[in-house]
C-alpha cells in the first residue's frame, strides 16, 4: 500500500480514491473526539469537512506482523489558506494491501501555554 498516495487522496477529499484503500469491513477510530466510524461514515466525515486541505506526511514507520502489517504515520494537516494546522498520528493496520483498521489522534498545533513560557523552559522545535 502506498501510504503517501492514501494521504494524498484523504487531503484531496477524493471519495473514490479513499475507498480503494479500505477493506469493506474496516473501521476507523478518532480517539480525541471519541468517534468510531465504518468506511462510509469515515468518508462522509472526511470528504464533507469544510474547506480545502493540504498536508505533509512527516514520518512513516512500518511494522510487519504475521497476519497484518502496521503503518504508523505522523502527518501535518492544514487548510490551504494556512489559517491553522494539526498533527495527526495514525496507526493503520493493513491486510492484503487494504486498511482493516485505523486509530487516529488529532492535535491542534498551538503555542506553548503561557505558564511554561513564563518559566523560560523548553525551546522551539523549529522557528
Amino acid at each position: 500500500m502506498n501510504i503517501k498516495e492514501f494521504w494524498r487522496a484523504v487531503l484531496a477529499q477524493d471519495e473514490t480514491e479513499i475507498r480503494k484503500y479500505f477493506d469493506s469491513d474496516a473501521y476507523i477510530n478518532w480517539h480525541c473526539t471519541n468517534e468510531h466510524f465504518n468506511v462510509d461514515e469515515y468518508i462522509i466525515a472526511n470528504c464533507e469537512y469544510p474547506g480545502e486541505w493540504a498536508g505533509v506526511v512527516e514520518r512513516i514507520e512500518k511494522i510487519l506482523c504475521n497476519d497484518h502489517d502496521l503503518i504508523i504515520t505522523v502527518t501535518v494537516v492544514y487548510p490551504k489558506d494556512r489559517s491553522s494546522s494539526f498533527h495527526v498520528t495514525s496507526f493503520i493496520q493493513t491486510q492484503n494491501d487494504k486498511i482493516i483498521s485505523m486509530d487516529e489522534y488529532w492535535a491542534d498545533d498551538t503555542e506553548a501555554p503561557q505558564w511554561r513560557k513564563d518559566k523560560h523552559i523548553g525551546g522551539y522545535l523549529k522557528e
